[in-house]
């Protein structure tokens, strides 16, 4: 097995949007790193130069006619990526080259996806550091194995797994975190490299806010919890109902000597529950026995 992937082996995907300042000092330098790379620019609705700067610069430019977000971006990148290998990074100058070899290695080891997962001071701000800390908690009991950084978007995969995952990526921010949770729980190889991530280059800006698409990230880890692991979002719903069911007919035996109704209602919906647990666990069986048959 080769020590790492060769550039003509794989594509570069970056999702931009006004980054044109950027762009001519980070697709120069893409390019004298990794000259044989296809590197793919998806011009999200820009009102600058940013299309023009990545023609200049010999990149492949796929335009949309208004902003989608940065997850159409990157399905409209992987759609045109031709190699058997992405590398997804921001078209903002944070990422690093040189840390796409460090994904490229692990690759070669036999790894379907590896993230560059960013160390407390590659944060933006401490907040930042600590909703991704509470993401990458709740991720990894949703998916059964340790998450680094779900929110990473630098990353490079396996394009041909990608693109299974690809109707269920939203077109906001938060592709990183459904497409990472979806590798792990399709038992795909996931790992992790350290990577620093520097300053947004002036002239560009964060289209993310933390609380409003804070709520959205949350609201997808259980979404895609639900959709790739059902029983493990259901069942402590169940057993919550079940203790509370068994604590209210306690409490209304020791002081009323009787049964209540809405102790039969707390009962009824842990049953409830678990079984519409158990239902969503089987149509996910089904629906992965339907993707490997069709492979």
């Amino acid at each position: 097995m080769s020590d790492t992937i060769p550039d003509t082996e794989f594509s570069i995907v970056l999702p931009a949007k006004n980054e044109s300042l950027a762009l001519k000092t980070l697709l120069p330098a893409l390019r004298e790193r990794y000259p044989n790379a296809e590197v793919i620019v998806v011009d999200d609705g820009s009102d600058d130069d940013t299309a023009d700067v990545c023609r200049n610069a010999g990149a492949i430019v796929v335009s949309h006619p208004y902003s989608k977000g940065n997850g159409a971006a990157i399905k409209s990148g992987v759609r045109r990526a031709s190699r058997p290998y992405v590398v997804c990074m921001d078209g903002d100058g944070q990422h690093d080259p040189a840390d796409i070899d460090k994904l490229a290695a692990r690759i070669a080891q036999g790894y379907d996806l590896v993230v560059g997962a960013r160390g407390t001071g590659s944060q933006a701000s401490r907040s930042r550091w600590f909703g991704n800390q509470v993401y990458n908690v709740l991720a990894s009991w949703a998916v059964g194995q340790r998450v680094e950084d779900l929110t990473s978007g630098f990353r490079m995969f396996r394009a041909k797994l990608f693109r299974e995952f690809l109707h269920l990526l939203p077109n906001g921010f938060s592709y990183p975190t459904t497409s990472t949770m979806a590798f792990f729980r399709a038992g795909y190889t996931v790992g992790f490299v350290p990577i620093e991530v520097a300053k947004r280059q002036k002239g560009s800006k964060s289209h993310i806010r933390l609380f409003r698409d804070g709520a959205r990230f949350l609201l997808i880890i259980f979404r895609v919890g639900t959709l790739y692991s059902p029983l493990k979002v259901f069942l402590p719903i169940s057993l919550f109902f079940f203790a509370s069911a068994v604590a209210y007919y306690l409490f209304t035996f020791m002081t009323t000597g009787r049964f209540t109704n809405f102790g039969a209602l707390l009962a009824v919906t842990s049953v409830l529950v678990f079984l519409i647990g158990l239902v969503s666990e089987q149509i996910t069986q089904m629906l992965y026995a339907s993707n490997r048959s069709e492979e």
